[in-house]
């Protein structure tokens, strides 16, 4: 169901310590709207982690259940929220919308796996760096049934067009997926990718992992966006140019230059829904909406 004002939201830290000042203002973003519940030991840290696997499982399970709640918003991304999947009861998770992006890619994953629609986008610490338009974006994403406005890239590395529903998120962490029972349907799927400070024989490196596990044979086109200082210095050619070559290899439709990602500007989409890819145009559209009236 949509999101209406003063609607109960969970706050979590399901992967990585966060910039407490960062975090506040995210913070205060999501409580003009919403009524933010977070548990004290939120800020919890523990070497790379938000606290240790009982603590962070324990927090975002009670999240998932609370029929109460309308969404979850993650405090960052970083490392960790994979570690956690097997403790999780996804198939028993209220229809809470899961936000987030970057490692939480994980827990979306899983959620596709059953059907679930969940948003790809920004975690609090870095919602307060995102201008308003994505803001307001953001927020009729979760409001509204009708679909969202398209999005537009910046090039097209392989003409053509394509439909299905949308999977993925950042590269590094939907590669760790392959293999595992949490990677979620790709046969017709439109994937979207993005990564950050990868340099580009990592990002060959993880693609080639990708085409290897026969998932450019199953997916129907590929969305890029941004790729956040990805670049290796001191030499004639960009993660881009390693990208378009990978891309056109795979033969399938794909636009590059979405403004998703850990870029200045993070879109949010909502993966498990249709969507029609346009390469051509580098053209996101909507076909539906994230939440139904």
């Amino acid at each position: 169901l949509p999101l209406r004002p003063r609607d109960t939201v969970h706050v979590v830290a399901p992967s990585g310590p966060f910039d407490r000042p960062l975090f506040d203002v995210g913070l205060a973003v999501i409580a003009e709207r919403y009524s933010p519940v977070l548990r004290p030991d939120l800020g919890s840290a523990w070497r790379y982690l938000a606290g240790d696997d009982s603590r962070r499982a324990e927090e975002l399970s009670h999240a998932l259940l609370d029929s109460s709640a309308r969404a979850i918003f993650c405090a960052r991304g970083g490392y960790g929220s994979a570690r956690l999947l097997p403790r999780l009861p996804l198939a028993d998770a209220a229809p809470s919308l899961f936000t987030g992006f970057s490692d939480l890619t994980s827990v979306h994953a899983a959620l596709q796996v059953l059907g679930r629609v969940s948003i790809h986008g920004p975690v609090l610490t870095q919602l307060g760096k995102q201008p308003p338009e994505v803001r307001d974006y953001f927020f009729r994403l979760l409001e509204s049934p009708e679909a969202p406005p398209p999005l537009t890239g910046t090039a097209t590395y392989v003409p053509g067009t394509a439909e299905g529903h949308l999977v993925g998120g950042n590269l590094s962490v939907f590669a760790t997926l392959l293999g595992t029972p949490y990677l979620p349907p790709l046969d017709g799927a439109v994937l979207l990718l993005e990564d950050v400070t990868e340099r580009p024989y990592r990002l060959d490196r993880m693609w080639t992992q990708l085409r290897l596990a026969g998932v450019f044979s199953r997916v129907r086109g590929i969305v890029l966006g941004d790729f956040t200082a990805c670049e290796e210095r001191g030499t004639d050619y960009t993660s881009g140019d390693v990208l378009r070559d990978l891309a056109r290899e795979s033969g399938v439709p794909c636009a590059a230059g979405f403004p998703i990602g850990h870029g200045a500007l993070n879109y949010p989409v909502a993966l498990g829904t249709h969507v029609r890819l346009d390469a051509d145009s580098a053209r996101l559209t909507f076909l539906e909406g994230a939440v139904r009236a």
